[in-house]
C-alpha cells in the first residue's frame, strides 16, 4: 500500500467516486461508487453474516483496513 489515509481524509472523500469492493469471490458482483456508496454495502455484509470483504480507491490501489471502516460506519451513523 503506497499511502493511508487517516480518518479526516477518509470523511472528506465519502462523496469521492472511484471505491471498489473486493469480496473474493468471484460470483459476487463488484460494488463500485463513492466510499460512502461501498461503506454501506460492506456494512450490510457484515450485518448479513458474511465478511465485510476489502475496499480499495481504484486509481492509487489504498486498501482501508478493517479499523478505518468501522470508524466510518460509524461516522455515518451505521451500528457496528
Amino acid at each position: 500500500m503506497a499511502n493511508h489515509y487517516d480518518e479526516d481524509d477518509l470523511t472528506r472523500r465519502l462523496a469521492s467516486p472511484g471505491w471498489r469492493l473486493v469480496t473474493g469471490k468471484k460470483d459476487d458482483h463488484s460494488v463500485t461508487g463513492t466510499l460512502e456508496h461501498v461503506l454501506r454495502a460492506t456494512h450490510d455484509r457484515k450485518a448479513s453474516g458474511a465478511a465485510p470483504g476489502l475496499i480499495q480507491e481504484i486509481e492509487t490501489a489504498i486498501e482501508l483496513d478493517l479499523i478505518q471502516i468501522e470508524k466510518l460506519w460509524r461516522y455515518l451513523g451505521l451500528p457496528v
